[in-house]
C-alpha cells in the first residue's frame, strides 16, 4: 500500500507539473531562461568563491561579463545574419531554379534514358512541389515556436527579466539545492541523491559540452566558408553549428545548404565547391577527434534519436520553453527509464522467483546504451 500511494502521489505530482508548464507555458519563457542561465553559470559562481570572493560578487561579475557579451553578439553579429538571411529567402527560388537547370543540363539525358521522357518534368515537378512543402513547413514549425513565447512576452521583456531571475537564483542556488535535498525521504534519499547525479552529469555533460561545442563549430564553418568567399557562409556556418546541438542535423543541414550555393556560385569551378567541402569535412574531423571526446565526453547518455524526438515533441508542446526544457528532460527521462529497467532485472518479477544469476547489470550511460 506504501508504494502505492508513493506511485500515485508521484503521478500525480508529473500529470499537475505538465499541465502547469501547458497552461502557464506563454510566461514561462523568461523563468526558464534564467533558471538555465543560472545553471550554466553554477560552476563559475563556484570556482570564484574559492578564490575568496563572495556569492554576491560573484553572481553580480558573472552576470555583468555574460550580459555584455551578449549585447555585444547582438549589436556585431545579429544584423550581419538577418541582411544575410532577408538576401538568402530572396534569392533561394533562383537558386532552386539554377540547381534544377544545371540537374537537367548534366543529368537529362540520363533521366529520359531510364526513366521515359517524362521522368525530366516530373523530376522538375517533384522538387518544386518538395520546396514548396519544406517551406510551409519550417514556416509553420517558426510560426508554433514563436506563438509559444510570443503571446505576453516580448523579446525586450525577455531581455530584462531573464538576467534578473538568474541572478537571484545564482545567488541562492547552493541553499536551493540543499533545500530540495533536505525533503526527500530519509529511506530513499541516498538513491535520489545517486539518481540526480547521474541526472546532472548527463544534462551538464552535454549541454554545457555541447553548448561549446556548437559555439566552435559554428565559427570553424562561419570563418571558413566566408574566407573562401561563398555567399551567406557566415549564416550558413553558424547556423549549422547552432543546429549541431541535434547530433548529425547540424552538419548535414549546413552541408547541403553550403554545397548547393557552392555549385551556384562557383559552377563550372570545382576548386572552390570541393573548398567548401573540405569546410565541413575538417569540422566534422576537429568535432569527432577534438572537441566532443574533450567537451562532451561519451556518458551523457542521450541517444541522437531519443534527443531528436524531445526536441521535437517538447517544442511542439511548449513552444521555445519546450525546446529549452526538452534536453534536461531527455537525460532525466534516460537517467530514470536506465534505472527502473536496472531494478526489473533484478527483480523476482524478471527471475519469476527463481534465485537471481547474479547481480543485475549496470547499463553505461552511453549514447549507443
Amino acid at each position: 500500500m506504501v508504494t502505492q500511494r508513493q506511485v500515485a502521489f508521484w503521478l500525480s505530482a508529473l500529470v499537475v507539473t505538465v499541465l502547469a508548464l501547458y497552461v502557464l507555458r506563454d510566461i514561462l519563457l523568461p523563468f526558464v531562461a534564467g533558471l538555465a542561465l543560472a545553471y550554466l553559470l553554477d560552476p563559475i559562481a563556484d570556482r570564484l568563491e574559492r578564490t575568496g570572493i563572495g556569492r554576491l560578487g560573484a553572481t553580480l561579475l558573472i552576470l555583468v561579463i555574460f550580459v555584455l557579451l551578449f549585447i555585444l553578439a547582438l549589436v556585431l553579429v545579429v544584423p550581419l545574419l538577418f541582411h544575410q538571411l532577408e538576401a538568402f529567402i530572396a534569392r533561394l527560388p533562383q537558386y532552386v531554379a539554377r540547381l534544377q537547370a544545371l540537374a537537367v543540363e548534366r543529368g537529362g539525358a540520363l533521366f529520359e534514358r531510364f526513366g521515359g521522357p517524362e521522368s525530366l518534368a516530373q523530376m522538375q515537378s517533384s522538387v518544386g512541389d518538395l520546396l514548396k512543402q519544406a517551406t510551409a513547413w519550417a514556416a509553420g514549425f517558426l510560426r508554433g515556436l514563436w506563438s509559444g513565447g510570443q503571446a505576453i512576452i516580448s523579446v525586450f521583456a525577455l531581455m530584462v527579466v531573464t538576467p534578473v531571475v538568474a541572478f537571484y537564483l545564482l545567488i541562492d542556488w547552493d541553499r536551493m539545492i540543499a533545500a530540495v535535498d533536505g525533503w526527500v525521504p530519509l529511506r530513499h534519499r541516498e538513491t535520489v541523491r545517486l539518481l540526480a547525479r547521474d541526472v546532472n552529469r548527463a544534462i551538464a555533460g552535454f549541454i554545457r559540452g555541447q553548448a561549446l561545442v556548437c559555439l566552435i563549430l559554428g565559427t570553424i564553418y562561419a570563418v571558413g566558408l566566408t574566407a573562401i568567399g561563398l555567399n551567406f557562409g557566415a549564416l550558413i556556418g553558424l547556423t549549422a553549428g547552432l543546429l549541431s546541438f541535434i547530433p548529425y542535423v547540424g552538419s548535414l543541414t549546413g552541408l547541403i545548404l553550403s554545397v548547393g550555393v557552392a555549385v551556384v556560385q562557383f559552377w563550372p569551378d570545382w576548386t572552390w565547391i570541393l573548398a567548401t567541402l573540405g569546410v565541413f569535412v575538417l569540422g566534422q574531423f576537429i568535432e569527432g577527434n577534438i572537441l566532443s571526446p574533450k567537451l562532451v565526453g561519451a556518458s551523457v547518455g542521450l541517444h541522437p534519436v531519443w534527443l531528436m524526438f524531445a526536441l521535437f515533441a517538447f517544442g511542439s508542446l511548449f513552444g521555445f520553453v519546450g525546446l529549452l526544457l526538452a534536453v534536461p528532460l531527455a537525460a532525466a527521462v534516460g537517467v530514470l527509464a536506465r534505472f527502473g529497467l536496472q531494478q526489473y532485472l533484478g527483480s523476482n518479477l524478471y527471475h519469476g522467483g527463481a534465485p537471481a544469476p547474479g547481480p543485475a547489470p549496470v547499463f553505461p550511460s552511453s549514447p549507443d546504451a
